[in-house]
């Protein structure tokens, strides 16, 4: 019976997981992944939550649900996703991991440099665009980054 043994229910079981897995694209995590994983988790969660978030006004030191500032966006965001950050977009950017423009992903944050200050925060939404809350009269909007003068910072 050996090469004509038929495979075991286990295996043709095993085998058709596998097969569903890729069929809709699961992603299997492998050990010490589960924390970047995680954190990938978060930053989609929150840039979804900021994307909803299209069209809100814009007000000086609102935290949402239905007005925002920049950095009061970017909490509400992350809030929503499992994450607090602190108030203020300079006090965010203190609080995150800095990383490297070429190492940005979505759902990073983008802080604004003027100086030696932080001024202004949104999220990374890829093809160099953010979501963020401009400034007094705008809305919450989607928008290419218009300065180099940026830092990027990872919520962890």
């Amino acid at each position: 019976m050996g090469a004509h043994k038929r495979p075991s229910k286990l295996s043709k079981a095993g085998a058709a997981s596998a097969l569903t897995l890729a069929a809709v694209g699961a992603t299997v995590l492998v050990p010490g992944g589960a924390a970047e994983a995680e954190a990938s988790s978060v930053s989609t969660t929150a840039l979804s939550v900021a994307a909803s978030k299209q069209g809100s006004p814009y007000q000086w030191g609102a935290t949402g649900p239905y007005r925002f500032d920049c950095s009061g966006l970017t909490l509400y965001s992350f809030k929503r996703a499992g994450k607090s950050l602190p108030r203020t977009a300079a006090q965010q950017y203190n609080g995150t991991n800095h990383i490297p423009r070429a190492a940005r992903e979505r759902g990073d944050l983008v802080f604004f440099v003027s100086g030696r200050g932080i001024y202004h925060v949104g999220i990374y939404a890829g093809n160099g665009k953010i979501w963020h809350a401009p400034k007094t009269g705008t809305v919450v909007r989607l928008e290419r980054i218009w300065t180099n003068n940026v830092l990027y910072g990872r919520v962890d």
